[in-house]
């Protein structure tokens, strides 16, 4: 009997790591590089890209790319039937640090204020400890939800507005943006509600 429970103990501890050179995971980890690459260059290119459009543009696009291969890795995972408790792990941390970091440095920018950052921050790092707390308790992880899904759309598709030179356009089109970018933190917010009481009902959605 003891054995049998300490079978059960390790296959319950190691399956995090299932799987974690699948093609879906590597894409996943390429993702985690590009933000590094995305947080140097958009700093390097200043509040609005003053110290250079060329730089601005160059975040732009790695910011895109980054957010696109999102579903290149969710793509590659149920094509390939290579779905693992890391990948669905893994997959939104990528985002919350391209996301995350975005919001940071538009902060310090002065593009964004800081009370949006901060709510959208207390929300991804509280949501990441939780799944950790989840992980740790022997459940297994709670992939994201269609609000949630939805969320980062729009996170991504105001951060990309806002990160795009194109301030030229006049103010209408920074209000927009930062416009999209609020809508993102109400489904933020809302997503967030919907997985503590996900995890606190039994849910496992």
């Amino acid at each position: 009997m003891r054995d049998d429970s300490r079978s059960k103990t390790d296959g319950r501890r190691h399956s995090l790591l299932d799987g974690w050179s699948s093609p879906p995971n590597i894409v996943t980890y390429a993702r985690i590089a590009l933000v590094i690459v995305f947080i140097i260059v958009d700093i390097q290119a200043g509040p609005w890209g003053e110290r250079g459009v060329g730089r601005r543009w160059a975040a732009t696009i790695l910011f895109i790319v980054a957010a696109s291969t999102d579903k290149l890795d969710g793509y590659l995972a149920r094509k390939y039937n290579q779905v693992t408790e890391l990948g669905k792990l893994m997959d939104p941390i990528a985002d919350k640090l391209l996301i995350c970091s975005a919001l940071v440095v538009a902060s310090v920018f002065g593009e964004i204020w800081w009370l949006v950052t901060a709510l959208f921050l207390i929300r991804e790092l509280g949501i990441t400890i939780m799944r950790f707390f989840v992980i740790d308790a022997g459940g297994q992880v709670i992939a994201a939800s269609q609000v949630g899904k939805f969320k980062t759309l729009f996170e991504c598709v105001g951060l990309a507005l806002l990160l795009a030179p194109l301030g030229r356009l006049g103010v209408w089109y920074v209000i927009s943006a930062r416009g999209v970018i609020l809508l993102a933190l109400a489904l933020c917010l809302y997503s967030g509600f919907e997985y503590v009481h996900g995890v606190l009902t039994g849910g496992r959605r």
